[in-house]
Protein backbone atom coordinates (compact mmCIF):
# COMPACT_ATOMS: atom_id res chain seq x y z
CA UNK A 1 0.00 0.00 0.00
CA UNK A 2 1.93 3.12 -1.42
CA UNK A 3 2.61 5.53 2.36
CA UNK A 4 1.95 9.24 2.95
CA UNK A 5 3.18 12.13 0.79
CA UNK A 6 5.39 14.86 3.08
CA UNK A 7 5.05 17.96 1.63
CA UNK A 8 6.83 19.86 4.25
CA UNK A 9 9.86 18.20 5.12
CA UNK A 10 13.23 20.03 4.40
CA UNK A 11 17.00 19.18 3.67
CA UNK A 12 19.90 20.50 4.94
CA UNK A 13 22.64 20.47 2.38
CA UNK A 14 26.44 20.43 3.46
CA UNK A 15 27.16 23.27 1.10
CA UNK A 16 24.30 25.25 2.63
CA UNK A 17 25.46 24.01 6.30
CA UNK A 18 28.58 25.01 5.32
CA UNK A 19 27.90 28.52 4.20
CA UNK A 20 25.76 28.50 7.45
CA UNK A 21 28.71 28.20 9.71
CA UNK A 22 31.37 30.55 7.78
CA UNK A 23 28.79 33.07 8.60
CA UNK A 24 28.75 32.07 12.42
CA UNK A 25 25.00 31.02 12.00
CA UNK A 26 24.05 28.64 14.31
CA UNK A 27 19.96 28.71 14.61
CA UNK A 28 17.23 29.31 12.66
CA UNK A 29 14.10 30.90 14.33
CA UNK A 30 15.60 29.95 17.72
CA UNK A 31 16.02 26.29 16.85
CA UNK A 32 19.51 24.89 16.36
CA UNK A 33 20.69 23.90 13.03
CA UNK A 34 20.13 19.98 12.86
CA UNK A 35 22.30 17.53 11.66
CA UNK A 36 20.85 15.80 8.58
CA UNK A 37 21.10 13.64 5.82
CA UNK A 38 19.49 11.65 2.97
CA UNK A 39 19.55 8.44 5.05
CA UNK A 40 18.26 10.34 7.97
CA UNK A 41 15.28 11.00 6.37
CA UNK A 42 14.70 7.97 4.72
CA UNK A 43 15.20 6.25 8.49
CA UNK A 44 12.29 8.57 9.67
CA UNK A 45 10.00 7.80 6.62
CA UNK A 46 10.36 3.95 7.33
CA UNK A 47 9.31 4.45 10.47
CA UNK A 48 6.39 6.68 9.81
CA UNK A 49 4.67 5.29 6.68
CA UNK A 50 6.10 8.24 4.31
CA UNK A 51 6.37 7.12 0.97
CA UNK A 52 7.73 10.25 -0.85
CA UNK A 53 9.21 13.27 1.00
CA UNK A 54 8.98 16.65 -1.11
CA UNK A 55 11.65 17.99 0.45
CA UNK A 56 12.40 22.15 0.83
CA UNK A 57 15.34 24.54 2.21
CA UNK A 58 13.90 25.89 5.67
CA UNK A 59 14.55 29.61 6.79
CA UNK A 60 16.58 32.30 6.15
CA UNK A 61 17.01 30.72 2.72
CA UNK A 62 20.12 31.72 0.69
CA UNK A 63 20.67 35.10 1.38
CA UNK A 64 22.02 34.75 4.87
CA UNK A 65 23.24 38.41 5.71
CA UNK A 66 21.83 41.75 4.51
CA UNK A 67 25.66 42.57 3.03
CA UNK A 68 26.33 39.11 0.88
CA UNK A 69 27.10 39.81 -2.84
CA UNK A 70 23.49 38.75 -4.63
CA UNK A 71 26.08 36.30 -6.35
CA UNK A 72 26.47 34.59 -3.12
CA UNK A 73 22.75 33.53 -2.52
CA UNK A 74 22.92 32.64 -6.30
CA UNK A 75 25.60 30.43 -5.88
CA UNK A 76 23.97 28.81 -2.98
CA UNK A 77 20.64 28.14 -4.69
CA UNK A 78 21.89 26.63 -7.74
CA UNK A 79 24.33 24.38 -5.08
CA UNK A 80 21.45 23.73 -3.06
CA UNK A 81 19.12 22.45 -5.69
CA UNK A 82 21.74 20.75 -7.67
CA UNK A 83 22.18 18.63 -4.84
CA UNK A 84 18.16 18.10 -4.44
CA UNK A 85 17.65 16.92 -7.80
CA UNK A 86 20.70 14.27 -7.46
CA UNK A 87 19.07 13.17 -4.50
CA UNK A 88 16.06 12.55 -6.24
CA UNK A 89 17.42 10.78 -8.92
CA UNK A 90 19.76 8.42 -5.82
CA UNK A 91 16.39 7.28 -4.51
CA UNK A 92 13.53 6.75 -7.49
CA UNK A 93 10.22 7.36 -5.85
CA UNK A 94 11.18 8.47 -2.61
CA UNK A 95 11.87 12.57 -3.30
CA UNK A 96 10.94 15.48 -4.48
CA UNK A 97 11.47 18.55 -4.05
CA UNK A 98 10.63 22.45 -4.17
CA UNK A 99 13.45 24.64 -5.32
CA UNK A 100 15.36 27.37 -3.48
CA UNK A 101 14.87 30.64 -4.91
CA UNK A 102 17.91 33.66 -4.61
CA UNK A 103 15.21 36.20 -2.93
CA UNK A 104 14.51 38.72 -2.75
CA UNK A 105 16.16 39.47 -6.17
CA UNK A 106 14.14 39.48 -8.49
CA UNK A 107 15.34 38.73 -12.00
CA UNK A 108 17.99 35.82 -10.46
CA UNK A 109 14.96 34.15 -8.63
CA UNK A 110 13.33 34.01 -12.38
CA UNK A 111 16.38 32.37 -13.65
CA UNK A 112 16.77 30.00 -10.92
CA UNK A 113 13.32 28.55 -11.04
CA UNK A 114 12.84 28.40 -15.16
CA UNK A 115 16.43 26.56 -14.34
CA UNK A 116 14.98 24.28 -11.68
CA UNK A 117 11.95 23.62 -13.35
CA UNK A 118 12.35 23.02 -16.89
CA UNK A 119 16.20 21.77 -16.06
CA UNK A 120 16.16 19.97 -12.87
CA UNK A 121 12.17 19.05 -12.47
CA UNK A 122 11.58 20.61 -9.41
CA UNK A 123 8.44 20.06 -8.31
CA UNK A 124 7.66 23.76 -7.42
CA UNK A 125 9.48 26.49 -5.68
CA UNK A 126 9.60 27.46 -1.91
CA UNK A 127 9.36 30.46 -1.18
CA UNK A 128 9.95 32.59 2.28
CA UNK A 129 7.00 34.80 3.77
CA UNK A 130 9.53 37.30 3.91
CA UNK A 131 13.25 37.85 2.67
CA UNK A 132 15.47 40.58 4.33
CA UNK A 133 11.93 42.48 4.99
CA UNK A 134 10.62 42.24 1.64
CA UNK A 135 7.13 39.94 1.59
CA UNK A 136 5.57 38.08 -0.84
CA UNK A 137 3.07 39.97 -2.80
CA UNK A 138 5.17 42.95 -2.86
CA UNK A 139 4.97 44.64 -6.40
CA UNK A 140 9.51 44.10 -6.69
CA UNK A 141 8.51 40.43 -7.22
CA UNK A 142 6.07 40.72 -10.14
CA UNK A 143 8.25 39.71 -12.54
CA UNK A 144 9.07 36.40 -10.97
CA UNK A 145 5.41 35.62 -9.83
CA UNK A 146 4.46 36.39 -13.89
CA UNK A 147 6.89 33.16 -15.07
CA UNK A 148 6.06 31.65 -11.76
CA UNK A 149 2.43 31.76 -13.38
CA UNK A 150 2.83 31.10 -16.76
CA UNK A 151 4.24 27.52 -15.36
CA UNK A 152 1.27 26.81 -13.41
CA UNK A 153 3.97 26.51 -10.39
CA UNK A 154 3.34 25.06 -7.48
CA UNK A 155 4.26 27.31 -4.43
CA UNK A 156 5.27 26.39 -0.78
CA UNK A 157 5.09 29.14 1.22
CA UNK A 158 7.58 28.65 4.64
CA UNK A 159 7.89 31.64 7.53
CA UNK A 160 11.16 33.63 7.84
CA UNK A 161 11.76 35.75 10.92
CA UNK A 162 10.96 40.08 9.93
CA UNK A 163 13.53 42.05 10.38
CA UNK A 164 11.49 43.96 12.63
CA UNK A 165 11.29 40.85 14.91
CA UNK A 166 13.90 41.41 17.17
CA UNK A 167 12.47 45.21 17.99
CA UNK A 168 9.26 43.36 19.50
CA UNK A 169 11.52 42.53 21.95
CA UNK A 170 9.59 39.44 22.88
CA UNK A 171 11.80 36.79 25.03
CA UNK A 172 11.16 33.67 23.40
CA UNK A 173 12.15 31.31 20.12
CA UNK A 174 10.84 32.64 16.74
CA UNK A 175 9.39 29.32 15.79
CA UNK A 176 7.13 29.41 18.45
CA UNK A 177 5.49 32.66 17.32
CA UNK A 178 7.22 35.00 14.88
CA UNK A 179 7.21 31.81 12.33
CA UNK A 180 3.04 32.42 12.46
CA UNK A 181 2.54 35.76 12.24
CA UNK A 182 4.75 35.81 8.77
CA UNK A 183 3.06 33.08 6.79
CA UNK A 184 -0.24 35.08 8.09
CA UNK A 185 1.50 38.40 7.12
CA UNK A 186 2.17 37.05 3.44
CA UNK A 187 -0.40 35.31 2.30
CA UNK A 188 -2.63 38.77 3.42
CA UNK A 189 -0.36 40.64 1.59
CA UNK A 190 -0.50 37.95 -1.35
CA UNK A 191 -4.32 38.90 -1.40
CA UNK A 192 -4.40 42.11 -0.57
CA UNK A 193 -1.78 43.77 -2.96
CA UNK A 194 -3.60 41.92 -5.82
CA UNK A 195 -0.93 39.21 -6.71
CA UNK A 196 -3.63 36.19 -6.36
CA UNK A 197 -5.79 38.13 -8.71
CA UNK A 198 -3.12 38.53 -11.01
CA UNK A 199 -1.63 35.34 -11.41
CA UNK A 200 -4.15 33.06 -10.81
CA UNK A 201 -2.54 30.28 -12.39
CA UNK A 202 0.10 29.62 -9.11
CA UNK A 203 -0.89 26.79 -6.83
CA UNK A 204 0.26 28.08 -3.38
CA UNK A 205 0.65 26.06 0.30
CA UNK A 206 1.29 27.28 3.52
CA UNK A 207 2.99 26.13 6.05
CA UNK A 208 1.64 25.06 9.71
CA UNK A 209 -1.93 25.18 9.27
CA UNK A 210 -1.23 28.34 7.58
CA UNK A 211 -0.02 30.36 10.96
CA UNK A 212 -3.16 32.25 12.23
CA UNK A 213 -5.10 32.74 8.54
CA UNK A 214 -7.90 29.56 9.79
CA UNK A 215 -8.90 31.66 12.87
CA UNK A 216 -9.60 34.97 11.17
CA UNK A 217 -10.91 34.56 7.95
CA UNK A 218 -14.38 36.51 9.11
CA UNK A 219 -12.13 39.40 10.38
CA UNK A 220 -10.31 39.35 7.15
CA UNK A 221 -13.40 39.19 5.09
CA UNK A 222 -14.31 42.76 5.82
CA UNK A 223 -11.74 43.97 3.80
CA UNK A 224 -14.92 43.41 1.23
CA UNK A 225 -16.32 46.48 2.20
CA UNK A 226 -12.77 48.27 1.77
CA UNK A 227 -12.85 49.77 -1.78
CA UNK A 228 -9.07 50.18 -2.03
CA UNK A 229 -8.83 46.66 -0.72
CA UNK A 230 -11.70 44.98 -2.77
CA UNK A 231 -10.09 46.19 -5.99
CA UNK A 232 -7.07 44.14 -5.75
CA UNK A 233 -8.90 41.29 -4.31
CA UNK A 234 -12.54 41.62 -6.50
CA UNK A 235 -13.58 37.96 -5.59
CA UNK A 236 -13.77 38.66 -2.19
CA UNK A 237 -11.47 37.19 0.56
CA UNK A 238 -12.79 33.88 1.23
CA UNK A 239 -12.39 33.11 -1.98
CA UNK A 240 -8.99 33.54 -2.56
CA UNK A 241 -8.60 32.19 1.38
CA UNK A 242 -9.79 28.88 -0.15
CA UNK A 243 -7.24 28.62 -2.78
CA UNK A 244 -4.84 28.20 -0.39
CA UNK A 245 -3.69 24.97 0.40
CA UNK A 246 -2.11 24.11 4.00
CA UNK A 247 -0.03 21.77 5.75
CA UNK A 248 -0.47 19.90 9.06
CA UNK A 249 3.30 20.14 10.03
CA UNK A 250 3.34 20.90 13.86
CA UNK A 251 -0.13 21.67 13.31
CA UNK A 252 -1.83 18.76 13.80
CA UNK A 253 -4.39 19.40 16.64
CA UNK A 254 -8.18 19.58 16.72
CA UNK A 255 -8.33 22.91 16.99
CA UNK A 256 -6.38 23.56 13.98
CA UNK A 257 -8.20 20.60 12.14
CA UNK A 258 -11.37 21.98 12.80
CA UNK A 259 -10.80 25.59 11.38
CA UNK A 260 -9.53 24.14 8.57
CA UNK A 261 -12.65 22.33 7.82
CA UNK A 262 -14.24 25.20 8.08
CA UNK A 263 -12.73 27.29 5.71
CA UNK A 264 -11.38 24.76 2.87
CA UNK A 265 -12.48 21.59 1.01
CA UNK A 266 -10.85 18.92 2.63
CA UNK A 267 -8.47 18.29 -0.63
CA UNK A 268 -6.50 21.19 0.48
CA UNK A 269 -5.40 19.66 3.27
CA UNK A 270 -1.58 18.29 2.81
CA UNK A 271 0.37 16.17 5.55
CA UNK A 272 3.65 17.39 6.90
CA UNK A 273 5.91 16.41 9.31
CA UNK A 274 9.00 19.71 9.48
CA UNK A 275 11.89 17.30 10.17
CA UNK A 276 14.41 17.68 10.75
CA UNK A 277 13.82 20.82 12.31
CA UNK A 278 10.75 18.62 14.52
CA UNK A 279 12.44 15.48 15.53
CA UNK A 280 11.79 12.24 14.62
CA UNK A 281 9.73 11.40 18.18
CA UNK A 282 7.62 14.57 17.04
CA UNK A 283 6.66 13.27 13.45
CA UNK A 284 5.14 10.21 14.85
CA UNK A 285 3.35 12.39 17.45
CA UNK A 286 1.81 14.55 14.87
CA UNK A 287 0.52 11.03 13.09
CA UNK A 288 -0.61 9.92 16.14
CA UNK A 289 -2.14 12.91 16.73
CA UNK A 290 -4.15 12.95 12.83
CA UNK A 291 -4.99 9.44 13.24
CA UNK A 292 -7.19 10.03 16.23
CA UNK A 293 -8.62 13.08 15.03
CA UNK A 294 -12.40 13.25 15.64
CA UNK A 295 -12.53 15.32 12.48
CA UNK A 296 -10.86 13.21 10.00
CA UNK A 297 -12.76 9.76 9.51
CA UNK A 298 -11.00 6.78 7.04
CA UNK A 299 -11.38 8.88 3.90
CA UNK A 300 -10.13 11.93 5.54
CA UNK A 301 -7.15 10.36 6.30
CA UNK A 302 -5.97 9.37 3.71
CA UNK A 303 -6.91 12.17 1.48
CA UNK A 304 -4.41 14.03 3.96
CA UNK A 305 -2.06 11.32 3.97
CA UNK A 306 -1.58 10.96 0.25
CA UNK A 307 -4.31 11.44 -2.24
CA UNK A 308 -4.40 15.30 -1.85
CA UNK A 309 -0.87 15.56 -2.23
CA UNK A 310 -1.09 13.75 -5.19
CA UNK A 311 -3.76 15.56 -7.46
CA UNK A 312 -0.81 18.15 -7.17
CA UNK A 313 2.33 16.55 -7.74
CA UNK A 314 0.92 13.62 -9.74
CA UNK A 315 4.59 12.12 -10.88
CA UNK A 316 4.30 10.45 -7.85
CA UNK A 317 1.50 8.23 -8.07
CA UNK A 318 2.61 4.69 -8.13
CA UNK A 319 2.04 2.20 -10.52
CA UNK A 320 -1.53 1.80 -12.01
CA UNK A 321 -2.49 4.43 -9.51
CA UNK A 322 -5.12 6.83 -10.59
CA UNK A 323 -4.68 10.35 -10.07
CA UNK A 324 -7.17 13.43 -11.42
CA UNK A 325 -5.12 16.33 -11.23
CA UNK A 326 -5.84 19.95 -9.76
CA UNK A 327 -6.25 22.25 -11.98
CA UNK A 328 -5.44 26.10 -10.84
CA UNK A 329 -8.43 28.53 -10.49
CA UNK A 330 -7.74 30.32 -13.39
CA UNK A 331 -8.89 34.03 -14.58
CA UNK A 332 -12.28 35.14 -12.81
CA UNK A 333 -15.15 34.49 -15.46
CA UNK A 334 -16.40 37.47 -17.03
CA UNK A 335 -19.73 37.14 -15.79
CA UNK A 336 -18.43 37.17 -12.02
CA UNK A 337 -16.10 40.46 -13.24
CA UNK A 338 -19.53 42.19 -14.15
CA UNK A 339 -21.13 41.19 -11.21
CA UNK A 340 -18.34 42.36 -8.69
CA UNK A 341 -18.14 45.79 -11.11
CA UNK A 342 -22.08 46.26 -9.92
CA UNK A 343 -21.13 45.02 -6.09
CA UNK A 344 -18.30 48.63 -5.98
CA UNK A 345 -20.71 51.60 -5.66
CA UNK A 346 -22.59 49.63 -2.89
CA UNK A 347 -19.03 48.68 -0.77
CA UNK A 348 -17.98 52.33 -1.45
CA UNK A 349 -21.24 53.53 -0.39
CA UNK A 350 -21.12 51.25 3.34
CA UNK A 351 -17.33 52.20 3.41
CA UNK A 352 -18.85 56.17 3.57
CA UNK A 353 -21.28 56.03 6.16
CA UNK A 354 -19.04 53.82 8.58
CA UNK A 355 -16.90 57.01 8.52
CA UNK A 356 -19.63 59.16 9.13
Amino acid sequence: MAGRIDVHHHLIPPVFAQAMERRGITEVAGAPLPSWSPEASLELMELNGIQTALVSLSAPGVHLRPDDPVSHAVGLARDCNEFAADMVSRHPGRFGFFAVLPMPFCEESCKEAIHALDTLNADGVVLLGSTQGVFLGDDTLDELMAELNRRQAIVFIHPNLHTTTDAIGLDMPGFLMEFLCDTTRAACNLMFSGTLEKYPEIRWILAHAGGFVPYIPWRLSLANFLPDLTEKAPQGVLTYLKRFYFDTALSPSPTVMQALHHLVDPSHILFGSDFPFAPAPITAMQIQELESSEHLDKNGRKLVDRENALRLFPKHAGSGEKVIPVRAPGALPMKMRMKRAMVKPVVALASMMRDR
